[in-house]
């Protein structure tokens, strides 16, 4: 029999998931509540209403489209809130800037996304003097002064505050096909140019109303929704920063927007408005304990989501210690971002296995299904021991590569998403990453995770950060090196980083060629423009290296 379909009241509405459709809750229940910007303005959900149409009329104003690129080159902020709003909800499509890319890396992110209309805050005034000769499609630029006084460059159309004044609140939005591009931003990727990913409003809105509550349906962990204080420690041009501005906004919370990120300021508005919940890189925990450190912040009942990277046992412990509550999340880039979420057992006692599970890459949030397979695309088990690549399916995965056919085939052989992560799934189906393709260390026919490796160097004496990489080694083809941030007046010995190694060994946990022969000591590890440890460089800087530092 043919499928069977419901024959709709002429003047049923057709309901699309587009974005304008996330506000309508806090419109009706939330029009009093507060969005805060640093320590400089404040205004009520009810003005940020008004102040979406007023961006849509000043964009529409300079020439903005339905289909068109806008740029917004800004730091975590309120108007970078109404841009993730008033872009998509007319039709253009929000292109989230990576200002921490090198500049002709910038030029080429603008070009091959066709942006027309620039937003860009005052400090990046000379970047775009810089490379604005290079950007051909580029017709207008705002000019975000940020409070201060001063010309406006040569180049702008005029300032953002100024036009939005100018402009009418009440912009017509109107419904249109929820399957139309919302937004784009670029992959930092590991070679050659970045790469461009895409997400309509479907998938944007599939994706908040399945990450709402990033703690999931586990009471052990922390979750996020009706009475939290939301400040992101993400930054915005970064995947959406991670979905939550959106998830916030639906919810009709109030929320706080530090714009550059100052540790001291980033506790004191923490403090001064109660923030409860925020989301944020292992690195930027680790500057926030310092933070509080210097300034007294007590960081007790503080919600946090940690990603972009593994967090490791020990960040976890001294979170718990000072009374924050954290668990991972895995996602990426191409993923929109939310994968799957840490999910703890909440009768367990046992303050070792509380943290192993909140540092998992935890189970799959609904809609998402997840593999492992081998190289051939066959199924492995899910018993925690069989390793493979991830693959996933799911509602919110981006489509393509941007213009970029073999790769988009690459990433989607096989009719799944493909990670590049080895992991492993229990038989509960919680997924650990043991290690990324590229960064899987093989010696003399054995392969070392890096990431189990690091994370036994990070706990031996002395060691306040590690990271550990594959060197070329003429007798077992790769070694393992490992690159060592030290504690204030250790001394690093090689025996040191060893003694978990070993006691690891001897437990059966990893292999014994994971025993350390080369280490480096360093003032700080690499960071990518996203603020995860760059292997890459450091695989470079140390391939040539003949001697590595030993005792």
């Amino acid at each position: 029999m043919p499928l069977r379909f419901a024959e709709p009241a002429p003047e049923a509405y057709q309901f699309p998931l587009t974005i304008r459709h996330l506000l309508d809750s806090a419109m009706m229940t939330a029009p009093d509540q507060e969005i805060v910007y640093r320590d400089q303005s404040s205004y009520t959900y009810r003005e940020f209403f008004g102040r979406i149409g007023r961006l849509a009329s000043l964009l529409e104003g300079v020439g903005a489209e339905q289909g068109m690129t806008v740029a917004v080159m800004d730091w975590d902020s309120h108007r970078y809130l109404e841009a993730y709003f008033a872009v998509p909800m007319m039709g253009s499509v929000l292109m989230m800037v990576n200002v921490r890319l090198p500049p002709p890396q910038v030029a080429y992110t603008l070009n091959h996304a066709r942006a027309e209309i620039l937003l860009v805050h005052r400090d990046f005034f000379p970047l775009v003097e810089a490379i604005l000769p290079s950007l051909p499609h580029v017709k207008a630029v705002i000019a975000i002064m940020d409070g201060t006084e001063g010309a406006l460059p040569s180049y702008a159309t005029g300032e953002y505050e100024a036009l939005s004044a100018a402009a009418s609140p009440d912009y017509p939005f109107e419904d249109f096909d929820e399957n139309a591009v919302a937004t784009t931003f670029y992959t930092t990727g590991t070679t050659g140019n970045p790469k461009g990913v895409t997400f309509t409003h479907r998938q944007l809105v599939l994706h908040t109303l399945v990450a709402n509550g990033p703690g999931g349906g586990s009471k052990a962990a922390p979750g996020f929704g009706y009475g939290d204080v939301y400040m992101p420690l993400t930054p915005m041009f970064h995947v959406h920063a991670w979905g939550v501005p959106y998830i916030a906004t639906m919810l009709g919370l109030k929320q706080v927007y530090p714009g550059r990120y100052e540790p001291d300021l980033l506790c004191r508005l923490a403090t001064d408005h109660k923030v409860t919940y925020s989301h944020c890189v292992p690195t930027i925990l680790q500057m926030i304990f310092q933070a509080a450190d210097q300034t007294g912040k007590d960081l007790t009942g503080w919600k946090l989501t940690i990603g972009g990277s593994a967090m490791s046992k020990a960040l976890c412990s001294e979170a718990r210690r000072r009374g924050m509550e954290v668990l991972s999340g895995y996602g990426m880039s191409e993923t929109c971002p939310m994968v799957s979420m840490a999910r703890p057992d909440a009768g367990e006692t046992d303050e070792d296995r509380i943290v192993a599970q909140l540092t998992t890459s935890g189970v799959t949030v609904p809609l998402v299904t997840a593999q492992i397979v081998d190289d051939a695309m066959n199924v492995l088990p899910r018993d925690g021991k069989a390793r493979g690549e991830l693959v996933l399916r799911a509602p919110w995965l981006t489509p393509c590569y941007t213009g970029d056919a073999k790769a988009s085939e690459t990433l989607w052989h096989g009719g799944w998403l493909h990670t590049q992560d080895i992991a492993t799934i229990d038989p509960d189906g919680t997924i650990t990453i043991r290690d990324r393709l590229k960064d899987v260390i093989k010696t003399g026919g054995e392969w070392i995770d890096s990431i189990h490796l690091e994370e036994l160097v990070a706990t031996a004496e002395g060691v306040a950060e590690a990271s550990v990489v594959a060197i070329p080694d003429a007798k077992w083809g790769e070694r393992p090196l490992a690159v060592v941030v030290p504690k204030p007046g250790a001394t690093i010995t090689l025996d040191a980083l060893n003694a978990p190694v070993e006691a690891a060994i001897a437990e059966g946990a990893i292999t014994r060629y994971a025993r350390l022969e080369r280490f480096e000591i360093v003032a700080q590890l690499p960071r990518t423009s996203v603020g995860k440890i760059d292997k890459k460089a450091m695989r470079a800087s140390y391939a040539e290296a003949p001697q590595a530092a030993v005792a």
